[in-house]
Parts: C-alpha cells; structure tokens; sequence
C-alpha cells in the first residue's frame, strides 16, 4: 500500500541515487578530462544560450558571483528532478528510471559535442547515470511501506475455531533497511566526489608550476607609476588593482587548467607564414610592460566590472607580422583552450601606437590561473568581449565577413570600442553626511585615448571641473575628486568625463547590450 509518505521516502531515493551517479561521473571526469564533467558540459550549454537581456541581469545582480549562482540553481533543478524520478518510480516504474536514463542521454551527447570534446567526454555521463538508475531501482524497492489497518474481527461461528490472528508489521525494520541503503549510497557518492577531486589533482599540479617560474625581465619596462596617480582619498579605488581583486567575468564554469610544458599557440588563418610558438620559446622574445585598465561590456554607469593592473607580455603585432597578415584580412579570432572566442579588429591588433600584448605576467608574478595562466591577451580601449581571450591557444586571421566571436551571433556589436565613462566612488549612496567640505571622488576612463577632464554637478547647478589624478598614459583610468561645499537638505550628485580628443561622455542612457551601457553616473544624497 501506497501512501504520502511513501511518496518522500522514494523522492529521497531518487535524490541519492542520482547524486551517487553524478559523484561517480565526476570520478570518471577527472580521469578522462575534468571539463568532460557532465554538470559542467549542461551549465557550459546553458551559458552560451542565455539572452544578452539574462546574461545582463545576472551579472548586475549577483556579480563575479555569477557562476555560484547558476550551478546553485542547476543543483536545485537537478535535485528536483532526481526527486520526481523517485516519486515516478515507485508510483509508475520504470518511469523514474527512463527519466533519469533520459537526463544521462542529453548529458552525454552535451559533454560529447562541447568545444575541444571528443567521443571519450560522453563516458562520465553514461557510466554515472547508468549507475543512477540501477541504484534508483534497489532503493526505490526498499522504500517502507505501512502496515495494512488491522483486519476487523470476524466473530467466531459456533463449531469452527478462532480466526487466525495477523503476525505484527515490523514497519521499524523496513526503515532501518531503506535507511541503511540510502546512507551507505550517499556515504559511497560522498567518497567518489572526494576521490574525484583527488584525482584532479592536476589544478595542484599547475599551481605548483605557477609558481615556480621567474618571469623574464622586460626589454621594455613600463613607465613608473607618479607618485599623484592615487589621491589617497578613502573609499576610492586604488590606481593599480591586486590580482585578487581583480574582476573575473567570463564563460568558464571551472577553470582551466592548462600546463605550460604542453601549451602552444598557433598563428593561422589569412597569413603567409603559419607559425607555432611554444612557453619556453615565448619566454625567450624580449617582453614589454604595459600598464592597461579593462573593463567588461556588461559593466552598468557606475559599476565595478572594470579595473588596472601593469602586464608583462610579447607585442601582439610582432607576432602578427611574423605570420605575415594577407591583404584582405581584417580580424583576429582568438581562441581560448576552453573553446571561447573573441573577434579583434587586425587594425588595432597591429597598431604600433597601441600595446596590444600576449601578457603572461600581471603586476609582477606570473597570470593568476583564473586570469588566464599560462597567457591571455590584453588589448588597450577594447571591451574585454572582443578581445581579452584568457588560456588563448589560437589566433587566427580572417575576416569579420567570415567568422565572428562568441559573443556577436547572441546579439552583441562585432566591435567593442570602450566609451567614455566616470564613476562615483565617494560618498555612498545612503551615507550620513554633515554640513560643509564633503570630498566627491571616483575614477574616470577612456582607453586608449585618456581623460582629459572630469567635472561633477549638484542638483542642477553648473558642471564645476574636479581635480584630476596623474596617470601612467592613456590606456588607464584616471582618478578624480571634488571638494562640494554641501548644505543640509537632499541633493543630487553627478559625474562626467571628457577625453583626450574632446568627446564629453553622454547623458544618454542605455543599457550594456550591444556594444556598452551609457550614461551619467547620478544619485541622491542627504545632508545634515
């Protein structure tokens, strides 16, 4: 007999069995290839499918914290799943283990037909999931079912003997049993996920190597930073960001490990000469310094998806012109070992006035593996969407009318020039604040052409110009401030930037998609 609460014991059955299928599929992924990790292969799927409408909304609102968010939610999705086929399985079998089977199914031609797969990438899911369902009918056929209400008594007939009493249920035992089965599955997903991280030990193994290189000294350092580049003005933030700090945005799930005794990049497509380089023959080319701020194109008025860092790395022109770029070629598709891509124009590529670098050092040490360990590329005054390919593996020259990048077929420019923007960092919105001097400061940024001025508004008063920090050259943002004669009562506080070659940024508001959010960075503040 079939009741409520049978219907839970089996929804925790499908629960465990399918976590103990993905545990082992995580174990069979760190044998093969870590990104052949089934959970990952479906949120990569669901990455390169979101709507630039959804992929804005989850980055204003969750952040660099965007990918917790979305394998938080497959996990809950994944669970709810599970459950229902549970639920299927003891009311409707083999329901529960076809949809389980199916869900393995999609798993396995997803983590099969993924950027840099091969065949072997569909194992984890169809040993995992195969599995899960056998462990889904063992549990699901020990899911306690109650003791049928006693029978009522039959009065005994005059000549005939008592009617046979039923033996006693005992419901505790059948628990016990389903209990005991349920644990020691989840005790053995428990050990297979932590046997698969063991066995990924490679991310160990990479780190290891991180640190042990010296980076080249650079032929051509970068000029020192002035000593008027920071104004020391509490809350704003710092010329130069540390590597831990630095903003992450990008589409990897996990990050790739690559080592770079087996790393390469290959210089293909329109050129004369095809070429490949491997790390020991990078670190052999005389490498340049550049300080280079980078912002993401997601990054809304007044946000802090952007930030600078100096880097060390080969002239991308250099290695360009090695390759010999043909006449009708006008874009450079990088390639990240993860499949990603980005669509460059060659021009700015090749500009002897911009250092566009293959970087493989950031402020001093080697590229922080979530950075793009062993090398990326940094590109001046460029959205990091067409151009800052982390783990790059590949440039290949073509044509904008023949290729595009990642993110260009899903409704973004196929050009990501950075527009004029500043931002307020001090005073918060909401912070108390007293009558008199109230110091108004951020940062503003123009790369590649520089800000040349920053004015701040109150109410609807007159610009007035804020002074501006030193900086190291045009690629990098500049910091501001303004010393505001604040009176009591409610106001509201705004911020524009002028570059180098005049343009004032907009009052124009527009969110990021396509090409980059604009608009004045403004809020309201109360005094006294």
């Amino acid at each position: 007999m079939q009741t409520r609460g049978t219907g839970w014991w089996a929804a925790l059955a499908g629960v465990v069995a399918a976590g103990a299928g993905l545990a082992l599929a995580e174990l069979v992924a760190a044998w093969v290839d870590p990104t052949s990790s089934p959970v990952l292969a479906l949120g990569g799927v669901v990455v390169d499918s979101v709507p630039p409408w959804l992929k804005d909304f989850a980055v204003e609102w969750f952040g660099t914290a965007d990918k917790l968010v979305l394998l938080s939610t497959m996990g809950v999705v994944l669970a709810a799943g599970a459950a229902l086929s549970g639920w299927l399985e003891l009311r409707r079998p083999p329901a529960g283990r076809l949809l389980l089977g199916g869900v393995g199914l999609v798993m396995a031609v997803v983590a099969a037909t993924r950027p840099e797969a091969t065949p072997l990438w569909a194992l984890p899911a169809v040993i995992g999931v195969g599995v899960a369902v056998v462990l889904l009918r063992l549990l699901v056929a020990r899911v306690p079912v109650p003791a049928p209400p006693p029978a009522t008594p039959v009065p005994a007939v005059a000549g005939a003997g008592a009617a046979p009493e039923e033996p006693p249920s005992d419901r505790g035992a059948t628990r016990r049993t389903f209990l005991v089965w349920t644990g020691a599955t989840a005790v053995g997903g428990v050990l297979a996920l932590a046997a698969s991280r063991t066995l990924a030990a490679g991310s160990r193994a990479v780190q290891v190597v991180r640190e042990a290189i010296n980076l080249p000294a650079p032929a051509t350092p970068a000029p020192a930073v002035p000593a008027g580049a920071d104004l020391g003005v509490d809350g704003v933030h710092p010329y130069v960001t540390a590597n831990e700090d630095f903003y992450r945005i990008d589409t990897a799930l996990r990050v790739p490990q690559v080592d770079p005794g087996s790393w390469s990049l290959r210089v293909t497509g329109l050129v004369d000469e095809p070429f490949e380089i491997s790390w020991d023959e990078l670190l052999e080319l005389p490498m340049t310094e550049h300080h280079v701020t980078l912002c993401c194109v997601s990054n809304e008025v007044g946000g802090d998806l952007i930030d600078n860092a100096l880097w060390l790395g080969y002239p991308i022109r250099e290695l360009l012109a090695r390759a010999g770029p043909q006449a009708d070629a006008d874009m450079v598709l990088s390639s990240s070992v993860d499949g990603w891509t980005a669509g460059t124009p060659l021009e700015v590529l090749t500009d002897p006035d911009r250092d566009a670098l293959l970087a493989i050092g950031m402020n001093g040490e080697p590229l922080p593996e979530e950075h793009g360990f062993p090398a990326r590329l940094v590109v001046p005054g460029l959205y990091g969407y067409v151009s800052a390919t982390k783990w790059v593996t590949e440039l290949k020259v073509t044509r904008f009318a023949d290729d595009e990048g990642y993110w260009t077929p899903r409704g973004w420019s196929a050009l990501g020039p950075v527009k004029v923007h500043s931002r307020i960092d001090v005073p918060r919105p909401g912070t108390p604040l007293e009558p008199g001097t109230v110091v108004v400061a951020g940062v503003a940024w123009a790369q590649h052409t520089g800000i040349s001025g920053v004015e701040v508004r109150i109410d609807d008063g007159e610009w007035q110009s804020a002074e501006l920090a030193e900086t190291v050259g045009p690629d990098t943002w500049r910091q501001w401030r303004y010393a505001w004669d604040a009176t009591a009562g409610d106001h509201t506080v705004a911020v524009r930037a002028t570059d180098a070659d005049g343009q004032v940024q907009t009052a124009d508001e527009a969110p990021p998609a396509p090409d980059g959010a604009t608009g004045w960075h403004a809020f309201d503040l109360t005094v006294g």
